[in-house]
């Protein structure tokens, strides 16, 4: 009973700590808004001047809720990966599966493929496909035999966004009418999200963690190791594909309107982790609460801190998930699983 009080409290504190985030960060900005204008907003009151309600209702709104979607996102996506390669090092932006899912993005805009079928924009589709590529090649790459060395398999990764990273900087030369605007994608920017961007990404979004939470019991299984998860009846290498599949269209849906946004994956699973617990059960819920929480304190501080001037949040989330990366690295023998 001890635990599920603690397990409640821990909910129940990550819930209250968002919500409230999301109130400062309507808040907190460039035009001064106060609560009884927030407040008159969400009552839908005529009290409200109609400049402050778009700068509440088009501007910061959306970019809270995509915050909190990009965040959460790479943040199960990060559990996931490193579930089943069972290292808590891993995540979409370290194995290049951030890089390759822009690859797929920045060649759809380059080439002027962009399609909308059903109000379903064709860009994460592209970014999907992109990141699918990417998974299949650093595991081919990183494999010897049925094994898959987590250090190989690291540093494959890291090979293979350095060259499709340089390939989007190819592309961005050769694009110089909006080259600004490519920059502080490839950097990880929210800067200009709207609603539009939301209903893009959300059914991939919803689709992802659909099968993720199909797979939660399937996920605490894959620790004990492809071995005994075999004898336990597990189709280890089906599991493995559909989660790494449901994984990448996590990771390509939030970086086809955000960009790279590193480290957000490895941080954020290994502390909740840490707090709640190995099983995916309760992990998943609350590393995706951390990393809408996260991405949200590191967005609303881009855009505040150097005013008018904006930083990339992924700046901001590389100086703080780098150093923690360097942690990892000094303690890999220590194990928390």
């Amino acid at each position: 009973m001890g635990e599920n009080k603690k397990n409640i409290f821990v909910y129940l504190t990550a819930v209250s700590f968002s919500v409230l985030l999301i109130f400062l960060a309507l808040f907190i900005g460039s035009s001064q808004i106060g609560p009884a204008d927030i407040s008159s907003y969400i009552m839908g009151s005529n009290a409200v001047s109609a400049s402050t309600a778009i700068i509440i209702g088009e501007i910061r709104l959306p970019r809270i809720l995509l915050a909190f979607m990009v965040g959460a996102g790479l943040a199960v996506a990060g559990s996931v990966f490193q579930a089943i390669i069972r290292n808590p090092m891993v995540d979409p932006y370290i194995i290049g599966i951030s890089a390759g899912a822009g690859t797929g993005v920045m060649l759809a805009l380059f080439l002027g493929i962009e399609i909308t079928i059903f109000n379903l924009s064709s860009l994460p589709a592209f970014a999907f496909m992109g990141a699918v590529a990417t998974v299949f090649t650093v595991y081919q790459l990183a494999r010897v035999g049925n094994k898959l060395p987590v250090l190989t398999f690291l540093l494959a990764g890291v090979a293979v966004s350095f060259i499709l990273n340089s390939l989007m900087s190819f592309l961005m030369v050769l694009r110089t009418e909006n080259l600004q605007q490519l920059v502080y994608w490839l950097m990880g920017s929210l800067a200009g999200a709207g609603w539009g961007d939301i209903r893009m990404i959300l059914p991939y979004f919803l689709t992802a963690l659909a099968v993720i939470i199909f797979y939660l019991k399937d996920l605490n299984i894959l620790l004990l190791g492809e071995e005994s998860a075999a004898h336990l009846g597990l189709n280890v290498e089906r599991t493995k594909i559909i989660l790494l599949g449901a994984a990448s269209l996590m990771t390509a849906a939030v970086v086809s309107v955000s960009g790279s946004i590193g480290f957000i994956g490895l941080v954020v699973p290994h502390i909740a982790r840490l707090i709640i617990g190995p099983d995916h059960r309760r992990l998943i819920p609350l590393a995706a609460l951390f990393g809408a929480s996260f991405l949200l304190i590191a967005d609303t501080a881009a855009r505040t801190i150097m005013a008018p001037i904006e930083l990339p949040v992924g700046i901001l989330t590389a100086l703080a998930g780098g150093p923690y990366f360097i942690y990892l690295l000094r303690n890999k023998s220590k194990n928390i699983w």
